[in-house]
C-alpha cells in the first residue's frame, strides 16, 4: 500500500511514477476525501476537549447548586454530534482505504517504464544447446521416459493437472531437495507454512482485493474478511509471518525459504508449444523470504537474484537473468528481476524464478515495523521475495537440454545423490 502522506505532499510525482506501469489515476477525489477526513478529525476533537471540559465543571456547579440543565443539554447534543462525525469518518476512511488498496506499487527509479517488449537482459548462462539429431519436445520426452503421466493427471484433476510418476516423482523431489539443501547451507530458516490462507494474508500481500478472483477459495461465496483460499505461491504466507510485529533493528535481516506445492486459478494456454507443464493450475516451488532494513533491501534482492540464478547453473542449464519493465512486475513490487530457462522446443525462455523488491508496500499493509537502537519511533521494514525454485519449467527445460539421440536424458551431477547415484534416465520399453 502506498503512503497517503506521501501522495498529499506530491501527488502529481506519484501519478508520473505510476504511469511508467502505463497505469494512470487521478487523485483529486483521494485527496478530497483525505482533507475532509482531517478536517472532521479537528472538529471531533475540539468537541471531545469540550465535551470533558465541561463534564468535569458539571459536579462542581452542582455541588455549588448552580442550574446546569443547559449545559447537560448542551453536552448530550455534543455528543450526537461527535457520533455523526465518528460514523462520517468511519465512512471517508473506508473510502480512503479501498482506493489506496487498489493502487500498484511505484516502480523503483532504475525500473524502465512500459511492458515487457522493454525488459532488459542483464545476463545469460551458458550456450543453447545444439542437436546433432532432430530434438524431442519435452511432452514427449517424459512419456516415453515413464516421468509424466498426463492422461492420469486430466483424469484426475481435470485440464492443467499432471501426475509424476516413478523416476519423474523422484527427479522432482530430487530437484527440491537440491534446492532446501542449498538454502540451510545459507542460513535461511526453513518454514513449512499453512496452504490454507485467510483473507488478510492475500490483502498484506497485495494480491487483494483486486486478484482476489485468481485463487482458489475454500468456500464459495462472496469475497469478504472472513474468505479462506489455497495459497498461489509460499510468498503469500512468508509476508504474513511477522504481521503487526515490530522488530529491534538487530534482528534484522530474517532470511526464510519454504517448500509448498502452488495453486493458481489462472486459465492454462492452448498453445502448443505450452503443451504439459509449462502452465498449469499446481505446480512444486520453493520460495526465500527476506525481512530487512530499508537501506539493506537493494543489497539483499542482488542477494536472492544471485542465490536464484546459482540454483540453475549448478544444474548446468542456460538461462538469461532479465530486469522487468514496470508495467511486467506485479502490482506488488517496485523491482523484480526474472531468471528465464531456455526451452528449445518453444524456442523462448520460461520464467523459472521472479526475484522482487516490494520495498514497503507490503510492510505497510501488514504493519510490519521494526525500531533502531537508538530512537523510539518505529519505521516499516522492506519485504523481498524469490523463487528458489519453481520446478514446473525446471524439468522440461531439463529434459530438452540434456535430451540424447536415443531419447535418454543425462541427469545433473547435482541431483545424482537422489537418483540413486544414476546419471542417466532411458526410455521405457514398450
Amino acid at each position: 500500500m502506498l503512503d497517503i502522506q506521501r501522495i498529499r505532499n506530491n501527488p502529481e510525482e506519484v501519478r508520473k511514477a505510476l504511469q511508467k506501469r502505463l497505469y494512470d489515476v487521478d487523485f483529486s477525489e483521494l485527496l478530497s476525501w483525505d482533507q475532509k477526513r482531517r478536517s472532521i478529525i479537528i472538529e471531533s476533537e475540539e468537541l471531545k476537549a469540550k465535551r470533558n471540559k465541561v463534564s468535569n465543571e458539571i459536579p462542581v456547579l452542582i455541588k455549588q447548586g448552580t442550574d446546569v440543565s443547559q449545559l447537560k443539554a448542551d453536552m448530550k447534543d455534543i455528543g450526537e454530534s461527535i457520533k455523526k462525525m465518528d460514523s462520517e469518518l468511519k465512512d471517508i476512511e473506508k473510502k480512503i482505504n479501498d482506493f489506496l488498496a487498489e493502487l500498484p506499487n511505484i516502480p523503483a527509479e532504475d525500473v524502465i517504464a512500459g511492458g515487457k517488449e522493454n525488459n532488459e537482459v542483464v545476463r545469460t548462462f551458458g550456450k543453447k544447446p545444439e542437436f546433432s539429431f532432430s530434438p524431442k519436445n519435452h511432452v514427449d520426452l517424459v512419456t516415453s521416459l515413464g516421468l509424466i503421466d498426463y492422461e492420469r493427471g486430466v483424469k484426475i484433476g481435470g485440464n492443467g493437472f499432471w501426475v509424476y510418476t516413478g523416476d519423474g516423482a523422484l527427479l522432482e523431489w530430487a530437484l527440491l531437495n537440491y534446492f532446501i539443501e542449498e538454502h540451510v547451507n545459507d542460513g535461511y530458516q526453513f518454514l513449512l507454512p499453512p496452504h490454507i490462507l485467510t483473507y488478510q494474508c492475500g490483502f498484506t500481500a497485495g494480491q487483494f482485493p483486486k486478484f482476489a478472483e485468481d485463487v482458489f477459495k475454500v468456500e464459495a461465496g462472496e469475497v469478504n474478511d472472513r474468505m479462506q483460499f489455497i495459497l498461489p505461491t509460499a510468498e503469500t504466507a512468508l509476508v504474513n509471518y511477522h504481521r503487526d510485529e515490530i522488530f529491534n533493528e538487530e534482528d534484522l535481516p530474517k532470511k526464510y525459504f519454504a517448500y509448498t506445492p502452488c495453486y493458481r486459478k489462472e486459465a492454462g494456454s492452448y498453445r502448443a508449444e505450452e503443451r504439459g507443464m509449462i502452465r498449469g493450475h499446481q505446480f512444486n516451488k520453493v520460495e526465500m523470504f527476506q525481512y530487512t532494513l530499508p537501506e539493506q533491501s537493494e543489497a539483499a534482492l542482488d542477494e536472492l537474484v544471485g542465490k536464484a540464478e546459482r540454483l540453475v547453473q549448478g544444474l548446468g542449464l542456460h538461462h538469461r537473468v532479465s530486469k522487468l519493465a514496470a508495467q511486467d512486475c506485479s502490482a506488488s513490487m517496485g523491482k523484480t528481476y526474472d531468471i528465464e530457462i531456455w526451452i528449445p522446443s518453444m524456442n523462448d525462455y520460461k520464467e523459472v524464478s521472479s526475484c522482487s523488491n516490494a520495498y514497503d508496500y507490503q510492510a505497510r499493509r501488514g504493519n510490519i515495523r521494526f525500531r533502531r537502537k537508538e530512537g523510539k519511533k518505529t519505521e516499516l521494514v522492506h519485504t523481498l521475495n524469490a523463487s528458489g525454485l519453481a520446478t514446473s519449467r525446471i524439468l522440461p527445460a531439463l529434459a530438452e537440454q540434456y535430451q540424447q539421440e536415443d531419447g535418454s536424458i543425462i541427469i545433473p551431477e547435482v541431483l545424482r545423490k537422489w537418483m540413486g547415484g544414476r546419471d542417466i534416465l532411458y526410455p521405457k520399453k514398450k
